[in-house]
C-alpha cells in the first residue's frame, strides 16, 4: 500500500528553465501523519504538482498515520536537514501532543524547523443524517432524553477532533462516547456507514458529503461563522461556548535546516499559495491559503500550545 500511494503521489518535475531545489531532481518529500484521503491529505496532494512546477524537482506524498500524527512528525525529525524532507501538518502535532501523548517520541520546539503557515479553515462538527438532529441544540436535547447513546469518532487520542468532543460533552452536560481512529479516512468512513454518529471534521472533507446530503454539518468551530460556511452556526450561537479555536495547518522540517533552505521553501510556498486556482480549491474545502514567515509560525505554535494547554489541564486530560 505504501510503494502504491508512492507511486501515485509522485509528481513529475517542472518544465526545463526551472531552478532545481537545493539537489536537481531529488524529489521532496512531504510527510502527512494522516491516511490518504483525509482533509490534510488532501490538501496536501493540491499543493504538491504546484511545488513542482515552482521548485522544479518531483514532490512526493508520504502518508504515515498513527499516534496522532506523532509518527509522521518522528520521520520528519529524524530526516536528513537538506530541505528534502517536510512535514504538512495540522497545528495539533505541536499544540496538543505535547500535552496528551506521554513520552512523545519528539520536542516540539527542538527537533523542527518551522518554514511557513499554509492555511487557516475551521473544523465542522458533522453528523449521520439517521441521528435525528440538525443542530447542537437539537444535539443536546436528543442527549438528554436519550442518555448514553451518543457517540463521536475522532482521527486520533489528543488530536482536536477528541479534545473538542470532550469540551462538547462538559460544556453541554450530555455523556459522549469517543471512538478514535488512526486518521480522518477510516474515521471518515464508519461515519459515512453509519457505525458512529458524530465526528469533528476538517471542512475540507466534510463539505462535499454534506452538500451530498450524506451528512449533516451542525456547528463550525470558530469565533464566528465562516464566509465558506455563512449558514453553518457556530457553537457559541447554539449556546455552547469554548469551542472556538480555528484550525490551521503548516510546513516544518528537521532541526538544523539551513536558513537559505529554509528561505527557497518559504517562498515557494508562499508563490503557490498566492496562485488562483489553488486559493480556489481552498476555498472550496472553507479554508484560507495564508502564508507566513517561519517566526510567524513558530510564535503562533507557542501561543495556541498555552491555549491548548490550558484546555487539557481543565478537561483533566491525561496524557496517553
Amino acid at each position: 500500500m505504501r510503494l502504491a500511494a508512492l507511486f501515485l503521489a509522485l509528481v513529475m518535475t517542472a518544465p526545463v528553465g526551472a531552478a532545481p531545489f537545493p539537489v536537481p531532481g531529488k524529489p521532496l518529500r512531504i510527510v502527512v501523519g494522516f491516511a490518504a484521503g483525509g482533509g490534510t491529505d488532501i490538501m496536501a496532494r493540491q499543493l504538491a504538482p504546484r511545488l513542482s512546477d515552482v521548485l522544479g524537482v518531483p514532490v512526493v506524498i508520504e502518508n504515515r498515520p498513527g499516534a496522532s500524527t506523532a509518527l509522521g512528525a518522528l520521520e520528519v525529525a529524524r530526516s536528513a536537514p537538506d530541505g528534502h524532507t517536510v512535514l504538512f501538518t495540522f497545528n495539533g502535532t505541536f499544540t496538543q501532543n505535547p500535552h496528551t501523548i506521554a513520552a512523545l517520541p519528539y520536542d516540539a520546539q527542538r527537533d523542527f524547523t518551522p518554514i511557513s503557515l499554509a492555511a487557516r479553515g475551521p473544523l465542522v462538527l458533522i453528523a449521520h443524517p439517521s441521528l435525528p438532529v440538525r443542530d447542537v441544540r437539537e444535539l443536546v436535547a436528543y442527549g438528554r432524553a436519550n442518555p448514553g447513546t451518543l457517540n463521536y469518532a475522532s482521527f486520533g487520542i489528543g488530536t482536536s477532533s477528541h479534545l473538542f468532543g470532550d469540551l462538547l460533552a462538559r460544556q453541554s452536560g450530555v455523556p459522549l462516547l469517543h471512538v478514535p481512529y488512526k486518521g480522518t479516512g477510516d474515521a471518515a468512513n464508519d461515519l459515512l456507514a453509519g457505525r458512529v454518529q458524530l465526528m469533528f471534521d476538517s471542512a475540507t472533507s466534510a463539505l462535499p458529503q454534506v452538500k451530498a446530503g450524506r451528512l449533516r454539518a451542525l456547528a463550525v468551530v470558530a469565533e464566528r461563522r465562516s464566509t465558506f460556511l455563512p449558514d453553518v452556526p457556530t457553537f457559541a450561537e447554539q449556546g455552547i461556548a469554548g469551542i472556538d479555536l480555528t484550525g490551521w495547518l503548516g510546513f516544518w522540517g528537521p532541526a538544523g535546516l539551513p536558513p537559505d533552505v529554509v528561505a527557497a521553501l518559504n517562498a515557494a510556498i508562499a508563490k503557490v499559495l498566492a496562485m488562483p486556482d489553488l486559493r480556489d480549491l481552498f476555498a472550496q474545502g472553507a479554508y484560507e491559503a495564508s502564508p507566513s514567515t517561519p517566526a510567524e509560525l513558530d510564535a503562533l505554535v507557542r501561543d495556541v500550545s498555552e491555549r491548548w494547554a490550558r484546555i487539557v489541564q481543565d478537561l483533566g486530560v491525561k496524557p496517553q
